[in-house]
């Protein structure tokens, strides 16, 4: 095999294939990356067994094809490390050589037929959404998973598709993020098991996604899940276990609770001022609304406290609730800065629930405030 490559383009790729393969694992050969070159195009390969992956490698000059098993611990510092723009790789049956104008590297070759097959997409009835669409949706849920419950279906997104939209729900029992998303059905679609995508696969896919409306074509089985995009193709086993009946915590129907419209970047920052006195044990931070201003307050007894002020718009009663501060900020950073949502709160006993315009929910669990 003989090809020569862009090398920052090859670079972004194999990065995001080498994500993929164990840094550690008994069987070393899942610690490489396989090519494989044909003269129509080249594909790079990685699995850990669990999630698997298909890339394909834009801007090759193919000389020869071939087949080859490439070193993520070896390959990645030398290519991120080069200053030559265009590389070679040139593989015999005994090693592997990548050479510029100005840096070389000799490594021995494995057998390429010792790599395990990585799924390809085949399927004829699939649910279609568009890129940035699915990359959004990941986005602003991944990060309410519990990937150390013992509850293991906390550690994963649960997908819920219908013939237009697809939703998305992540929970670790003290938070809860769900989106809705244009898509459409193609072919029979008829998913009856539970689809519950892994965290790390789910990040996966967001890395790999463009951001852009290329369509992605998704595929829930029995017990994996397969997506493709143009010449990229993810395989996840999917979580065991029943996902909470999120429907019964997320809150509707409130009529006596007040909506108060808060700026995203100005509310982030008062709560970035306000935690300059918490400490790992201090983890709630008061909001009163009150007269047109909300006052943001925490108090930490081995530290000090805090007072920061934000105009807001509410004249109604006062009103007062405890939230653990890390779970609004995680909520706030996958937000538009310049943007605004909307925080439903009833009263210090029940959950927050915070709302943007693009169908994006976010429930929050008070804290007591002797628990702050």
């Amino acid at each position: 095999m003989k090809i020569e490559i862009q090398r920052e383009s090859f670079l972004n790729v194999f990065s995001i294939a080498g994500s993929v393969a164990p840094t550690r694992s008994p069987k070393p050969v899942l610690e490489t990356v396989k090519i494989e070159v044909t003269q129509s195009g080249t594909t790079l390969l990685a699995t850990n067994m669990d999630i698997g992956m298909r890339l394909e490698v834009p801007d090759v000059t193919v000389h020869q094809p071939g087949v080859a098993l490439l070193p993520v611990s070896r390959l990645s510092p030398f290519l991120r490390e080069s200053r030559d723009q265009t590389l070679s790789i040139d593989v015999s049956s005994e090693k592997i050589v990548l050479k510029g104008n100005q840096s070389q590297v000799t490594l021995q070759a494995r057998n390429p037929d010792e790599f395990p097959p990585v799924a390809t997409f085949e399927e004829e009835s699939y649910i279609q959404v568009k890129s940035s669409v699915l990359k959004q949706i990941i986005h602003r849920t991944v990060f309410a998973t519990d990937n150390e419950s013992s509850r293991f279906a906390l550690g994963g997104v649960l997908l819920e598709f219908e013939e237009q939209s697809m939703t998305a729900v992540a929970t670790d029992g003290r938070r809860l993020a769900k989106m809705q998303g244009a898509s459409e059905e193609v072919g029979e679609v008829n998913i009856e098991s539970m689809t519950i995508v892994p965290t790390a696969s789910m990040q996966l896919i967001e890395k790999s996604l463009p951001d852009d409306d290329s369509e992605v074509m998704l595929a829930a089985r029995a017990n994996d899940v397969l997506v493709k995009n143009g010449g990229t193709v993810i395989y996840s086993r999917l979580v065991e276990g029943r996902f909470p009946k999120w429907r019964d915590v997320f809150p509707t129907n409130r009529p006596d609770a007040a909506q108060i419209d808060l700026p995203v970047g100005d509310l982030h920052s008062a709560i970035r001022q306000a935690v300059v006195v918490a400490d790992a044990d201090s983890r709630g931070i008061d909001f009163e609304f009150t007269n047109g201003t909300l006052v943001l307050g925490l108090s930490c007894a081995n530290i000090g406290e805090s007072r920061v002020e934000l105009p807001v718009n509410y004249d109604g009663p006062s009103l007062q609730i405890t939230l653990d501060y890390r779970f609004i900020i995680d909520f706030l950073r996958v937000l538009d800065a310049m943007g605004t949502f909307s925080m439903e709160i009833e009263n210090a006993d029940r959950a927050a629930l915070c709302t943007t315009s693009e169908s994006y929910g976010y429930v929050i669990m008070p804290l007591a405030r002797d628990r702050r």
